[in-house]
């Protein structure tokens, strides 16, 4: 099979899988509207995991991440004085890691934070979803 031929079958899933009915974790689907079964799922629980893991993370990260700097300049600045070129690349070497070793620490705050935010929309809005849902059925009996 040539790759155009699996590249449009796949294209041919994918699109079939985009016009399936829509399911509510909470609420199943009514109706003959398909909604079968999905390959991909992520509850909150999943998501705070994730979250507290790259909150973890950045802790032990951040304490042992910088407790050699002081001592690096140090050693950079006395090797320079000394006039040896060593002083100048260990200076660099240091600022490297400093410079990804903060921007590791960034990554893993904005991954907990977006988590912990979308765990908490999640939450409201499945809540939301599920109240208009009981009022929309109790509207139907007054009607």
């Amino acid at each position: 099979m040539s790759f155009d031929e699996m590249w449009g079958q796949v294209r041919s899933a994918a699109t079939a899988r985009q016009h399936s009915s829509m399911q509510l974790n909470q609420l199943p689907t009514s109706g003959g509207g398909g909604g079968g079964g999905s390959d991909y799922t992520v509850t909150s629980p999943d998501l705070k995991a994730v979250g507290n893991e790259a909150q973890e993370l950045f802790h032990a990260f951040e304490t042992g991440a910088f407790h050699a700097g002081a001592t690096t300049d140090t050693a950079s600045t006395s090797l320079d004085d000394d006039g040896f070129k060593t002083g100048s690349a260990l200076w660099t070497a240091w600022d490297t890691w400093r410079s990804q070793a903060e921007a590791l620490l960034s990554a893993c705050a904005h991954i907990h934070n977006h988590l912990e935010d979308t765990n908490a929309t999640h939450a409201k809005r499945e809540e939301l979803l599920a109240t208009n849902l009981s009022v929309e059925k109790l509207d139907k009996h007054f009607k």
